[in-house]
Parts: structure tokens; sequence; C-alpha cells
């Protein structure tokens, strides 16, 4: 039979990687997750998007990017670095959204322990928080910090919440967001370690894509 048309078996439904920073594409990229300029195809099914920086340039491109044929049913992952809140962070750690929040909203996210199970698993030694993720629109420091601690939040980025607002604006997907600390309370980025802590980040970064692809697969799993 051919594949053409109409007669085509569907695939699995696709998913959506999202960063906002070149430097986190170059991660992600040198992990196999895709190549080109602004997005690429990585495994089979999976394709990588930079955003551009700050939460409306996530919106608008992860918009633009579920409207492309066969992007209706896709996952998404935001992913990238992010600040910590917590006292005892460090750079490297990684943080796994149970939920994103800003002003437009609450996103609760899909699938979360698993997820940070499959992050251990591909950075052992990296410790591993789980928690909401809570944007911002521009960077975040000093008693700022604390006062979004005090919310409940346990890190904040610019473009986590924005795009997965945007992704599930049209409807149920599913949607995670995970971000490797570079910036915590005690390694703040105008501290001499600056320079130590984004090669760690980058470094993890590029380790966790296998964890991604692990929990899309599971997304596909039949459900008892």
């Amino acid at each position: 039979m051919s594949a053409a048309g109409g007669d085509r078996a569907p695939g699995p439904d696709p998913l959506l990687v999202a960063c906002a920073l070149r430097i986190e594409q170059a991660a992600l990229r040198s992990a196999g997750g895709g190549s080109g300029r602004g997005s690429g195809r990585g495994a089979a099914g999976h394709t990588l998007l930079r955003t551009g920086m700050g939460p409306s340039a996530a919106e608008r491109a992860v918009g633009r990017a579920l409207e492309r044929p066969g992007m209706d049913r896709a996952a998404v992952l935001a992913t990238g670095f992010c600040a910590g809140l917590v006292p005892g962070m460090h750079p490297g750690d990684l943080v796994v959204a149970e939920q994103t929040r800003d002003p437009q909203g609450t996103v609760t996210c899909t699938g979360s322990a698993l997820l940070a199970e499959a992050l251990a698993r591909a950075a052992p030694g990296r410790t591993v928080h789980t928690g909401a993720l809570t944007g911002s629109d521009h960077v975040v420091r000093g008693q700022e910090r604390a006062q979004l601690r005090a919310t409940g939040a346990i890190a904040v980025d610019m473009e986590s919440a924005a795009t997965l607002w945007a992704a599930t604006r049209g409807g149920g997907r599913p949607v995670a967001a995970v971000r490797v600390i570079v910036d915590a309370p005690e390694h703040e980025l105008v501290r001499i370690g600056t320079v130590r802590g984004g090669i760690s980040a980058f470094r993890v970064l590029r380790a966790v894509l296998p964890a991604f692809y692990e929990w899309h697969r599971s997304l596909l799993l039949p459900r008892r």
C-alpha cells in the first residue's frame, strides 16, 4: 500500500523540545537534539526549537511551531537554564517542574515523577529537585529571589511558563519543563564562580536529552 496521502498510517505523537538561548541549543544539538537555525529534527519525531529569550518570544515561537502540520498532538518540553531559589542548590542541579506559573496562570505538568527518575539515571550524582517553576520577564536577583521562594516556587526562568501556557492554550497535550540550575542563592551570576557553574550546567543539559526521549516514550505506552 502506498504511504502517500490518506493511506499513510499515523505515526506516534511528536515531541517538541523548546529552549531559548543559543548556548542551550548548542548543548542539546551536541547530544543529538537536531540541527539548523531556529529548529531542527532530532531523533525520530523529536524537534528542537530555539524560541529566543523572554516569555513573549517563547509564546510566539511555540504557538507557530504547534500550528505546523502534524503537531496538533505534540508533547512539549521546555528546557534550558534557570535560577534556583532554595538555599543549598548548586549549579548543575536539575529542576523538574510539577507545575509552571506566571501571570497568565498555572499549568500542571505531565509525568513529573517519571521524568525525575529518568533524569537521575541520565545524570548520576546530580541532585534533581521537583516543585513549582515560576516565570519572570527579567533576571531575578537578591530580595526578589526570596519573595518568589515565599510563594512556594523552587526555581525561576523566563520562558518555561510561557512555553507551556502556549502549548496548552489550544487544548490538552502532555507538557513538561526541565531546567538546569546555573544561578543559585549562594552562587549568583555576579560571583566569580559563574563561568565554572555555567560549564557545569552546559554539560548536564547535554547529558540529559535521553531522559527527555524516555519521558516521551512513556507517554506512548498503553495506560493500565
